[in-house]
């Protein structure tokens, strides 16, 4: 196994992420777009991811060859990204961003398929690989912070483009992998879609995105307001990937193999409401700023690490593509651009103590969906 090759490309495609997500919100800011704009823009990242790794992943399904679609992708990301230097109208960045965020969101989905079917039947390694994607936030949010607080938010443009080709040049460096003949397809998807539990899953993984709307749209400016300075924010946003990283070298893979995949989901989600509180209402007490940070371990780490093993299992043979990109269409996409699009108007109206109380109702709802409908059954 390409382990090494593999580790590349998640470290890049989730650098690209530390440097958009803590800091392309402030990057608009500084273009002098306000709440409900910020909050439109970047429900674009979120949408695109709805439609982009479902038409990838049919390709890659029917197709085969899921690697030249991730190399093709992360080109056209990197050349669409371009466009962005020198613009500063609403409409026109809107475009743009559509744009290099359809080819840069229907990568990751087809790379976790190849990834998977490097791994065979040891799927507990994925978290051992999926680490150097946090390795690579981490490093990325702590520098690009420091950039910008001894420069300015214009810096965050050059830090994206050079992720972009790290992924690109990354994911020239990977062979394909054929599916595994252990999992042959079962049928039609549709048979799959129409089952309880699955519909249930789905509905639970795009609350846990929507709940992150006011975290990823505005949890940069809104610690600003409260005084801390960028290098801090970054070093914030480090420590919540660091507790992730942790997460996946040294309890995760014990965590699956002692409790079962529903049970991590519906105490993350749990988890996930208790982090949004502790942000909404306690801005200024460090103690619970740095608590809700390393809750991070659950509301992504453990959450996206055992959604996964569950597509794995509920999606087979040939459906994997599909199943990976209807996680990340349902859970980033749709979850996440109407989460991060319903915070800009509820951020403008009622301000971040209500916006985060909201989001905490709706991480809760999807524990509750969890615990009352979601259950293993492969087939």
């Amino acid at each position: 196994m390409p382990y090494w090759r593999l580790s590349a490309f998640y470290f890049f495609y989730f650098a690209s992420l530390g440097a958009l997500v803590p800091y392309w919100g402030l990057y608009l800011e500084s273009l002098g777009f306000d709440a409900v704009a910020i909050g439109s823009l970047m429900a674009i990242l979120m949408a695109t991811k709805v439609v982009a790794p479902n038409v990838w992943g049919w390709l890659g399904d029917h197709f085969g060859h899921r690697m030249r679609i991730v190399q093709l992708a992360s080109l056209a990301a990197l050349v669409a990204f371009s466009g962005i230097f020198g613009l500063s109208g609403f409409w026109s960045i809107a475009l743009v961003m559509g744009l290099y965020s359809f080819f840069w969101n229907a990568s990751l989905p087809q790379f976790e398929a190849v990834t998977f079917n490097y791994l065979g039947r040891e799927v507990e390694r994925y978290s051992r690989i999926r680490v150097w994607g946090s390795i690579g936030f981490i490093v990325t949010v702590v520098g690009v912070g420091q950039w910008v607080d001894h420069a300015s938010p214009a810096v965050v443009t050059w830090a994206v483009l050079a992720t972009f080709g790290g992924v690109l040049v990354s994911s020239l460096l990977v062979a394909d992998r054929p599916n595994g003949d252990g999992h042959p397809a079962q049928g039609s998807i549709l048979g799959v879609l129409k089952r309880s539990e699955v519909i249930a899953f789905f509905v639970a993984v795009f609350l846990m995105q929507m709940s992150h709307g006011p975290y990823y749209a505005f949890y940069t400016i809104y610690l600003q307001a409260w005084g801390y300075s960028k290098t801090a924010i970054g070093g914030l946003w480090g420590l919540g990937v660091l507790a992730e990283v942790t997460l996946f070298l040294f309890f995760m893979h014990r965590l699956l193999r002692r409790f079962r995949t529903r049970t991590i989901l519906m105490a993350s989600l749990a988890l996930a409401g208790a982090r949004w509180l502790l942000i909404g209402w306690l801005p200024e007490a460090i103690w619970a700023v740095v608590l809700a940070q390393l809750l991070h371990a659950a509301s992504f780490g453990s959450f996206h690490a055992s959604a996964i093993h569950m597509i794995h299992e509920y999606f087979k043979g040939k459906h994997q593509g599909r199943g990976q990109a209807l996680y990340a269409s349902m859970s980033f996409g749709a979850g996440g651009a109407a989460g991060t699009f319903a915070s800009g108007f509820l951020w403008e109206q009622w301000g971040a103590p209500l916006a985060y109380t909201l989001a905490s109702l709706v991480a809760f709802a999807g524990a509750l969906i969890v615990w009352r409908f979601v259950v293993e059954r492969s087939s």
